[in-house]
């Protein structure tokens, strides 16, 4: 039996210690880790601007009705309005005159023509309009 009640306290002491160092440890470690993380993420994230009256295509995350092969993800194109500096971006609908805001990381520029007949038709070489 164990009568030396200070000499079982001290090391109970000192066992604590050693508990409260390693979770020490373990959350500088976590917090090391979630530092690193962040900065690689922050890293591969792409600054993009836009001009006000440029076109830009929308990336349409939701949709998805028909099959990914077939349906294009890009979806406009539609009118920047405004930049915002927190990253939204304001735009406008050419169909429909609707003026929304966007997260600007789900823009990209639109360097294709549209037609003045119909905004959703192709013109195909030598083919004569209707």
């Amino acid at each position: 039996m164990n009568y030396e009640w200070d000499a079982a306290g001290q090391e109970r002491k000192l066992q604590m210690q050693e508990l409260e160092e390693i979770t020490r440890e373990a959350y500088d470690n976590a917090t090391l880790y979630k530092e690193r993380l962040k900065r690689t993420h922050d890293q591969l994230i792409q600054v993009k601007t836009f001009e006000h009256g440029q076109k830009v295509l929308l990336y349409q995350s939701r949709f998805k009705l028909m099959s990914e092969k077939i349906s294009s993800k890009w979806i406009g194109p539609y009118e920047v309005l405004a930049q915002y500096p927190n990253g939204a971006v304001e735009i406008k609908d050419y169909k429909f005159g609707g003026i929304f805001k966007v997260n600007g990381q789900r823009l990209k520029a639109y360097y294709g023509q549209e037609t003045e007949d119909d905004p959703d038709s192709l013109k195909l070489q030598g083919q004569e309009p209707n």
